[in-house]
């Protein structure tokens, strides 16, 4: 399963590109790890441009062919841009959940809890 080094993560499985050099507004999604667990995604509710969002609060919401999961922000800040092409084809974060599949895009006030890649992997790491 890849996690890029070049993003950090969330125990909920989200993503955030906050590397060094990345500039506001930083880009959210969910991780390769969750998507497979939902299985094929077929119907995605993302927060509203200019909501505020809140680190590890429900902000939206993915259903799938297996269950529905709350969406949580990744950090807090204003959300300033969605990503429309996976609301009218979500099955686009199934195939490419680091990229096309991002989902929305935050003017950061504050982060917390994020985790590298390598820890990460080792959360999800299964015996």
């Amino acid at each position: 399963m890849e996690f890029p080094e070049n993003l950090l993560y969330t125990v909920e499985h989200e993503w955030v590109d906050w590397t060094p050099g990345t500039q506001d507004p930083l880009t959210c999604g969910i991780t390769e790890y969750a998507a497979d667990a939902l299985g094929d995604i077929v119907y995605i509710q993302l927060p509203e441009v200019g909501a505020k969002v809140v680190t590890n609060e429900v902000c939206g919401e993915l259903e799938s062919t297996k269950s529905v999961s709350d969406l949580f922000s990744p950090v807090t800040g204003e959300v300033i841009e969605v990503n429309s092409a996976v609301v009218d084809d979500p099955a686009v974060v199934n195939s490419d959940p680091y990229g096309a599949g991002w989902l929305f895009r935050v003017r950061v006030d504050s982060a917390e809890n994020l985790l590298t890649a390598a820890k990460y992997a080792e959360l999800t790491k299964t015996d």
